[in-house]
């Protein structure tokens, strides 16, 4: 698995991306990594280890400035980065990015899917996502399968908020969900 860091804001964002051979690659996990954080201590790296039985050595760091476009795992991460700053922009309301739901269960990938479907700008609030996946008395469940969404910003679970119309929680800290909810604020 190839990783690399990126800006986004004043944050740090960890990228993971995997190919299998003759597969197309497929980014893994987008992480926000804390003030003086290493990459090698991400929350991401302990699931993607145990769920596909890798190791440290399985894991190799690459500096964004030095990923090429010769290598599709590379290649694949440099186009998330792109696309990640056009979005901090206001320029892109909606990523192309092949992702490895893999990590989630059925249930999770149902509640990351219905996700992805939450228009840009807009917001819902978790009885209303676990009505959309037809499960309505499930919005604890829903509100922890959003929680554990591997791929923030690109999976919009900033997008979800509170009954009472607060922001609710959100893995990263409610300072990255009000910057991406101001970054899609209707002008």
């Amino acid at each position: 698995m190839i990783v690399t860091i990126t800006q986004f804001a004043q944050y740090r964002l960890l990228l993971i991306a995997s190919a299998v051979a003759s597969e197309t690659p497929k980014l893994v996990s987008l992480d926000w990594l804390a003030d003086g954080q290493e990459w090698s201590e991400s929350k991401s790296l302990n699931p993607l280890k145990k769920h596909h039985r890798l190791v440290d050595e399985d894991f190799q760091f690459i500096d964004k400035n030095s990923l090429s476009k010769e290598s599709s795992v590379e290649a694949l991460l440099l186009t998330t980065i792109t696309q990640l700053e056009r979005y901090h922009a206001g320029e892109l309301q909606q990523f192309d990015i092949p992702l490895d739901l893999s990590l989630g269960t059925p249930f999770q990938q149902s509640v990351w899917r219905a996700l992805k479907q939450i228009p840009y700008g807009e917001t819902i609030n978790y009885a209303q996502l676990a009505q959309n996946i037809d499960k309505p008395t499930a919005y604890r469940a829903v509100a922890n399968a959003n929680g554990k969404n591997p791929f923030s910003i690109i999976i919009p679970c900033h997008r979800v908020v509170a009954s009472d119309g607060g922001l609710g929680g959100y893995t990263g800290g409610l300072d990255k969900k009000r910057l991406l909810l101001e970054i899609e604020k209707p002008a």
